[in-house]
């Protein structure tokens, strides 16, 4: 065995036997693990047991168990039909096995191939600090202004702590639209179908895919399955708005635990978004939150917007002083400010509507629609602007 390549076969049926016997006639092939299953497979991999999997289409196999080989430094190929294996990135070989597992190790393919240009809608992630600083309400009516302006709007609803967009629109939808799209899309199936099924339209131009009825669910939303649903959600609409949580959790033991993380779709959403605007609340340890997640945050600056601005607790000239402590704590430069309008919350909360439809000459609806206009522009500039490639 020294010197040979350790494989770990979990194929299926007849198949097996003639992949065992052209692996291991091959002199620099040797297969390690003959896997029952497909979990069997995950687990051998992650053990260092071998360099590469080869399998067959099966139960279970989807996008995140791909992305679990591969993060075990695992290259994969396919054997049998290839339709939904190469649909998940993994390639397939026919009598040419041994020479495609030989090449899976010195040119290991990614997890994902993404298209060469983004193209299709703008996507806006909305996200801030910890707690409850209105990370909801900015996102529902930044789409909805969005559509007002006349793009074709979807809310997405990707909180993985508390989806709560359902419940600010007045939805009575339990079937966690967003989980079925990204199930579909990690399955290596048509998301876009799925995206067109399960999004619900609330105003004219405005679409909503609804969140988690239960947050227990989290697991259904993974970052591989979102890489394949990014396509499906831009070809959907001009403008996509994401309501994200803010990190908690790096997950079970963290970065290099088993399992999936359940921050994975808010860091997902922050790197593939086009725009991201920072929501924090004006009071005194809510801006010390949304300080440090700005500090903590790694891509492109955020635009930042201060909710609930007013004098009771930012002092007088509340916007000047708040604009002042972002910049000098975490180097701020702009500073979008939100004024407190609790009536005009409330009644949007009561009614399940958005603010342009209870109080359209609210102080706040006029400061979220001014913002989105530079939020949308800015959006579609990322969008658009040239992409450095790598080899």
């Amino acid at each position: 065995m020294s010197g040979r390549l350790g494989v770990i076969v979990a194929v299926r049926g007849d198949e097996e036997a003639r992949a065992v016997a052209r692996i291991d006639g091959h002199p620099g092939l040797v297969v390690v693990r003959r896997c029952a299953d497909l979990v069997e497979a995950v687990a051998v991999a992650r053990a260092g047991l071998g360099r590469v999997v080869v399998l067959s289409d099966q139960p279970h196999l989807d996008a995140d168990a791909v992305a679990a080989i591969r993060a075990a430094g695992a290259g994969i190929v396919g054997v049998g039909e290839a339709g939904r294996l190469e649909a998940l990135g993994v390639r397939t070989a026919g009598e040419d096995l041994a020479a495609v597992v030989l090449g899976a190790v010195e040119r290991p393919a990614p997890v994902f191939v993404p298209p060469p240009e983004r193209g299709g809608g703008a996507i806006v992630a909305v996200w801030g600090s910890g707690g409850a600083p209105g990370r909801t309400t900015v996102a529902v009516n930044l789409a909805a202004e969005a559509a007002h302006a006349g793009h074709r709007s979807l809310l997405v609803d990707l909180d993985t702590y508390g989806a709560s967009v359902a419940t600010a629109l007045g939805l009575a939808d339990e079937t966690a639209g967003i989980a079925a799209v990204v199930r579909a899309a990690a399955r290596g199936d048509d998301a876009g179908s799925l995206v067109a099924r399960h999004t619900l339209e609330v105003a004219p131009r405005l679409g909503v895919l609804t969140g988690l009825a239960r947050a227990a669910r989290w697991p259904e939303v993974t970052g591989p399955g979102l890489e394949r649903t990014w396509p499906a959600l831009r070809a959907a609409a001009d403008v996509i708005v994401l309501d994200l949580a803010a990190p908690a959790d790096a997950g079970a033991g963290g970065p290099g635990a088993l399992g999936p993380r359940r921050d994975a779709a808010t860091l997902a959403a922050l790197a593939e978004a086009d725009a991201v605007v920072a929501v924090g609340s004006a009071e005194p340890h809510q801006l010390i939150r949304l300080v440090q997640a700005l500090l903590d945050h790694e891509g492109p600056t955020p635009i930042v917007a201060v909710n609930r601005i007013r004098a009771s607790v930012a002092g007088a000239r509340p916007e000047d002083a708040i604009a002042a402590a972002l910049g000098r704590h975490a180097g701020v430069s702009e500073v979008w400010p939100l004024p407190y309008d609790p009536r005009a919350a409330d009644a949007a909360a009561r009614d399940g509507r958005i603010l342009a439809e209870v109080a359209p000459r609210s102080p706040l609806r006029r400061a979220i629609a001014s913002m989105a206009t530079v939020v949308v522009e800015a959006a579609r500039a990322s969008r658009d602007a040239p992409v450095a490639v790598t080899d």
